[in-house]
């Protein structure tokens, strides 16, 4: 802007300074015309420099017949937008690839290192991805145009689900260049929740129906056939009771699985005291621990031991955990239940029976809703299956986490490390 505004100046000036000449020198020929009386010469003279100072002033401003007009001077050539992108590209936390249109890699960002290793320049997707769905995809956006997407899933090196779009980037943001965006979303914990969500309909659905489904039968019978029989009625209410009191345990046990998560990312602002709790649990569980013949030690240190909790939701964690073990391993007739600070200064509570133990495939699907390592076994001993699930939640809340260990014939060890 400075150097067209500067050379408008000079040329400006220029003008101005040579018109001024000849108007001088009209005004000196004029002068010397007057004085030598030739009037007719005069007047020819003054026409000829006027007409000349017509002339020069419609000459263009560039003297210069050959100059290349300034813009086609200092126009830059097209900047590679390729670099630009990528800088963009970089700060999305998802994998991004930069095709051209024979949808051969170019460039890849850091998401996609990451996730996919670095892929060599040049080559063609099909040397990646052979799906013929993502392959399909890309040749119709290259022919048209026109953005797409699928859903496509990878079991190596882990089972992960991807929405797959390939869309074409603005020419009018690239200079011209053609180049295509192809993108890889992770779903796959979307995808596992939909699952738990409908395996937890399902089981829901199961459980409930069990129950109701004994208790349609008896009234029935009492109703039919046993309708004068005040034995079986006796009978037959006292397992409708039952199956009634199993039914509460399980919409308790709902209730309160929806109500843990609804707060489970607010973690407990206040600290409690564990010794108390853990007393507190061990009376209310005396009587059953005596039905079943089984004794209740707890260790307690002298000192006191407090950690960051809510008391309700810790007594329901150890009074699942204890009436577990009085429950499975009452084979043992012993639960020690101890509470300690290990070297680095966690806090952990252990509850270890002498019962048959759990197989080691079972030990990591404890806590997963209705997961059971004997179903006949659970539904005898009154369990809905979602005890340790709640227990799971509750620690997670508290920035707490279950370690189980067990071996079969010794029986099992279930600590919850603060």
């Amino acid at each position: 802007m400075q150097d067209d505004s500067g050379e408008g100046w000079r040329n400006d000036l220029r003008r101005l300074l040579s018109a001024w000449i000849y108007i001088l020198a009209a005004a000196l020929l004029a002068l010397s015309a007057w004085a030598t009386g030739a009037a007719t010469g005069f007047a020819v003279i003054l026409f000829v420099l006027l007409f000349l100072l017509v002339v020069f002033r419609q000459l263009p401003e560039n003297d210069a017949p050959d100059a290349v007009p300034p813009a086609a001077v200092s126009a830059p050539p097209p900047a590679d937008p390729l670099p630009l992108i990528l800088a963009s590209l970089d700060g999305v936390d998802m994998p991004i690839f930069v095709l051209n249109p024979d949808a051969e890699m170019i460039a890849q960002n850091q998401s996609a290192e990451r996730v996919f290793g670095t892929l060599l320049s040049g080559l063609h997707v099909s040397t990646r991805w052979r799906s013929p769905g993502i392959l399909d995809m890309i040749r119709e956006t290259t022919e048209t145009g026109a953005p797409n997407q699928i859903e496509h899933s990878e079991r190596h090196p882990s089972e992960r689900v991807y929405i797959v779009r390939v869309a074409q980037v603005d020419p009018q943001q690239t200079s011209g260049q053609t180049y295509f965006l192809l993108s890889f979303r992770d779903i796959s914990e979307l995808r596992r929740l939909d699952r738990m969500r409908s395996d937890f309909v399902a089981n829901a659905s199961h459980e409930l129906r069990t129950p109701l489904a004994s208790l349609r039968g008896f009234i029935e019978t009492m109703q039919g056939p046993a309708r004068d029989d005040a034995k079986a009625k006796d009978r037959f209410l006292a397992i409708m009771l039952d199956q009634a009191n199993r039914m509460s345990r399980l919409v308790d046990d709902l209730l309160s699985l929806s109500r843990l998560e609804l707060k489970a990312h607010v973690p407990p602002d206040r600290k409690v005291e564990l010794g108390p709790i853990l007393g507190h649990v061990r009376d209310s569980l005396a009587p059953l621990a005596s039905e079943l013949g089984v004794e209740i030690r707890l260790d307690l240190p002298e000192e006191k031991i407090e950690v960051m909790g809510e008391r309700d939701e810790l007594v329901e964690v150890f009074e699942n955990l204890i009436e577990n073990a009085c429950k499975y391993g009452q084979d043992g007739k012993v639960v020690e239940v101890a509470l300690r600070k290990d070297v680095g200064g966690a806090t952990e509570v252990s509850v270890r029976d002498h019962g048959p133990g759990i197989p080691a495939e079972h030990v990591p699907r404890l806590t997963e809703r209705f997961y059971r390592v004997n179903v006949e076994d659970s539904r005898s001993k009154k369990g809905t299956g979602l005890g340790l699930a709640i227990v799971k939640h509750i620690l997670t809340r508290h920035r707490a986490r279950l370690i189980v260990k067990s071996d079969l014939g010794d029986g099992s060890v279930f600590t919850v490390r603060f």
